[in-house]
């Protein structure tokens, strides 16, 4: 594969630079040691590798990736002020923990990572729903659990969109309507679950999001929960809210975040993130080429660093895309 190529290329070339040469010709200090946090989904993957690619071969930065998801990344920089980069975040899932964490000073959002932004919510194969119509609303589910199975497909632990459909089970009464709430271990149940039954022809029901790979791949149909209020939702965002109110998922910003002290000491990879940016067509484009080629990550990141340079050479400083272009000739 021509972008593993690259990858090693790149890596090669990188390892036997010598530390003085490797320096930006302006004599601005070396980048230093930058944590991310990396979610446990596709997108995230993705954009975390190219951020990492970028950050290392254009500014000579030591990248260190660090296994989280929603709640645990909040926690930890709350806790113990790192990672010192959190991207795909989504904020509608993040609830009050990240607002307090913005209210006192010690983190701050710095761009949407995707635009227009993610959808997610509650949602049947398409095929079920032409079949049954009435399953297209929450009410017709309620009313008919055995078409779906009897099953409502939740999101694993430490994610956030646990907490809010967690909260929307029992504002619903799953359970007591006839639906098993079954919480998956992990995001590759969730989706493996969903793939199995579209191509088994099976009904499923459950939570889900794009840009994602499954959502490209299977024809999905998006549950009406009903209407998005927001004073209805935010609570929702919270473990065991108190008489969960029903709302419907809105439009979800997915930001990218830094700590306020990483902002402070390192302006120029703070901009570098402030600028990289991905449109949601982009990214469900990237995922499928991951998924067609059976690529890693990285060679996602350098396919997409091969292929796209009008995107990224907007996001870097002109030492880092002077660099970066010619290793990527």
């Amino acid at each position: 594969m021509r972008s593993s190529k690259l990858f090693s290329t790149a890596l090669a070339a990188t390892l036997a630079m010598p530390m003085a040469a490797s320096a930006q010709e302006d004599g601005a200090r070396q980048c230093g040691e930058v944590s991310i946090a990396q979610m446990g989904w596709a997108a995230a993957e993705v954009t975390t590798n190219i951020a990492k690619f970028l950050l290392e071969q254009g500014y000579d930065c030591d990248v260190s990736l660090v296994q989280s998801d929603t709640i645990p990344a909040i926690t930890s920089v709350a806790e113990n002020g790192e990672p010192d980069v959190v991207t795909n975040l989504w904020l509608n899932s993040a609830g009050e923990a990240y607002t307090k964490l913005e209210e006192g000073g010690s983190i701050k959002r710095l761009a949407s990572v995707l635009e227009p932004g993610g959808v997610e919510g509650w949602w049947i194969p398409t095929s079920l729903a032409e079949e049954h119509p009435e399953l297209t609303t929450i009410e017709g589910i309620l009313e008919n659990p055995e078409l779906v199975g009897g099953r409502f497909n939740n999101c694993p632990d430490g994610w956030g969109c646990r907490v809010v459909s967690d909260n929307l089970s029992r504002a619903f009464d799953l359970e007591g309507n006839g639906i098993e709430v079954f919480n998956h271990g992990s995001g590759e149940t969730l989706a493996t679950s969903m793939g199995a039954a579209v191509t088994g022809g099976e009904p499923w029901f459950g939570y889900y999001w794009g840009p994602t790979v499954p959502l490209g791949k299977y024809d999905m149909t998006r549950v009406k929960l009903g209407e998005y209020d927001e004073a209805k939702f935010a609570p929702l965002q919270n473990p065991n809210t108190p008489d969960p109110q029903v709302s419907d998922f809105p439009a979800a910003p997915i930001l990218t975040a830094v700590t306020t002290d990483f902002a402070d000491e390192n302006p120029e990879v703070t901009e570098f993130f402030s600028n990289m940016t991905f449109s949601t067509d982009q990214m469900s484009g990237l995922l499928a080429w991951k998924d067609e080629n059976n690529a890693s990550n990285e060679e996602v990141a350098v396919h997409f660093l091969s292929t796209s340079g009008e995107t990224w050479s907007g996001w870097v400083n002109d030492a880092a895309r002077e660099k970066l272009s010619a290793l990527l000739q």
